[in-house]
């Protein structure tokens, strides 16, 4: 049975769990035997992946109490989630939503967002390049690294949304052609994409992405939940009825930093393999179970790592790196700062 609780969220991961409210803490059984008990007021979110029951008394209780909670299906898309009434600085989402019908305040955070994007999926290639051994590998990701220097002046000059998108757009393009050469050499005929698809996915490493995406949007909406922003309403992403365009927006920044990284390090290091993965008739890739369940571990397991955060300059772990970029953004909006800096790796 696959539960874990980090950074104040409970993640539940095994298809056939049934949680139940028990006075104040949340029971989490499996074919009617109790696997774990785990107090709510510990709690501030809720994640299940996969087929896994939960009680209307549950449900109610967490929505009177604030927990949040994220239904994923057994890929880890997003299916549902349930709060109970929005909370948060009336005066800060009202500035969020003035600044976000200002186009020149708007391209302003848009633009960089995309410029840490870039600068921190540069870095992830630089250092494929230092541990490659391959000489037209390293040359595959040199050539990348120096389309992304170019792309990241031109998202230093454009005054244009649209054409900000489209320079995000082609680098992520060459970023993806570029990371099949950090993939270790035995593992590529299985993990090698041809660019990024989605809905579904059609191979395993986008499989995998799409999966860990998903864990990363999941933080980073809660994130912004937690400052009291509001996710739906963003600055790179166009606004759609039912989309978190925000923590879209904010997650862009940690794609490389955590889900590719962490991607590239259960390929590499054999933790995953091709038999991992099955074809679906009608073209997609599906993980299985105990991969699934794997990866959860290995994301939590990430996330209790520290790093330095360059403009904090302390130690933090990777799990509060979104917490912190939200509380970041919303001092930004609120003018105590010039401009939101996004986090950059290292």
């Amino acid at each position: 049975m696959t539960a874990h609780t980090l950074l104040n969220t409970l993640y539940v991961m095994t298809s056939g769990s049934y949680l139940h409210l028990d006075n104040d803490t949340i029971r989490i059984e499996i074919e009617r035997e109790t696997k774990l008990r785990v107090p709510l007021h510990h709690l501030c979110a809720i994640v299940t992946v996969g087929d896994v029951l939960i009680s209307p008394a549950l449900i109610g209780r967490c929505a009177e109490s604030g927990v949040g909670m994220t239904l994923l299906d057994r890929n880890g898309r997003f299916r549902a989630r349930v709060e109970g009434p929005t909370t948060g600085n009336v005066f800060l989402r009202q500035a969020q939503h003035a600044i976000a019908a200002d186009p020149i305040r708007t391209l302003a955070i848009a633009r960089n967002i995309v410029a840490g994007k870039l600068r921190n999926s540069r870095t992830l290639l630089q250092r494929g390049t230092r541990e490659s051994k391959n000489e037209s590998d390293t040359a595959a990701i040199d050539a990348a690294v120096l389309k992304f220097d170019a792309s990241l002046r031109a998202v230093s000059v454009t005054h244009d949304i649209d054409k900000l998108r489209g320079i995000e757009g082609e680098a992520a393009r060459t970023y993806f052609s570029a990371l099949n050469h950090v993939i270790r050499a035995d593992a590529r005929a299985a993990f090698s994409m041809d660019g990024r698809n989605r809905r579904p996915p059609r191979d395993p490493m986008n499989a995998l992405l799409s999966f860990l995406y998903t864990l990363a949007t999941h933080d980073c909406r809660s994130a912004l939940e937690t400052v009291g922003l509001d996710p739906q309403v963003g600055f790179l992403h166009v606004l759609r009825p039912g989309r978190p365009a925000l923590a879209l927006d904010l997650v862009e920044e940690f794609r490389s930093v955590m889900a590719d990284r962490l991607a590239l390090t259960l390929i590499n290091r054999g933790q995953l393999k091709a038999d991992d993965f099955r074809n679906t008739e009608g073209g997609g890739v599906l993980m299985s179970d105990d991969a699934r369940r794997a990866i959860g571990i290995a994301w939590q397991e990430k996330k209790k790592e520290f790093l330095k955060h360059p403009l904090l300059d302390t130690e933090v772990p990777y799990g509060l790196l979104a917490q912190i970029q939200a509380r970041l953004l919303a001092r930004s909006l609120r003018g105590e700062t010039e401009a939101y800096l996004p986090f950059l790796a290292r």
